[in-house]
């Protein structure tokens, strides 16, 4: 780790990601360290917009929604330490490998995700990240994702 972990709040979430409500999926990113690791903070609430349907009366998050917060996380820690606020990067998911769902995830859980780059660096467009999103400390999903980052050009 290195001396100086960063983080970021979500308006710097806002500057570095393209997602908007209701597909913004991550409130805080933490223990920023480099491009090598992060932990995400996403607050589930009963008024985002899935559980209406998914599923009424039961709400439970949708696993390809934690999947994707895992996926933005990683984005927002290679965003920090690349300091790409304000420079529409775009991200593509390539491949998702080995996704399990160990639990589910409800209104009034907050899920802790821990991002770690397996695959990529500074200037790579492809780059792969092992994720393990938690509540309370019990594995909610676990998945390596490849994704794609595209940067306009100047």
């Amino acid at each position: 780790m290195s001396d100086t972990l960063k983080s970021a709040d979500i308006q710097l979430i806002q500057r570095i990601l393209p997602h908007r409500y209701p597909f913004l999926l991550v409130d805080r990113v933490t223990d920023i360290d480099g491009t090598s690791s992060a932990v995400g903070i996403k607050n589930v609430t009963m008024n985002e917009p899935h559980f209406q349907g998914h599923f009424p009366g039961t709400p439970i998050m949708p696993g390809v929604t934690i999947v994707e917060a895992m996926a933005q996380t990683a984005a927002v820690m290679v965003g920090v330490a690349m300091d790409l606020a304000d420079k529409d990067l775009l991200i593509y998911f390539m491949g998702i490998d080995g996704c399990k769902f160990r639990r589910k995830v409800v209104p009034g859980d907050q899920l802790r995700m821990e991002l770690t780059t397996l695959r990529g660096k500074p200037g790579a467009k492809v780059w792969k990240f092992k994720g393990t999103a938690t509540v309370d400390g019990d594995m909610a999903a676990e998945a390596e994702f490849t994704a794609m980052m595209d940067l306009p050009q100047e």
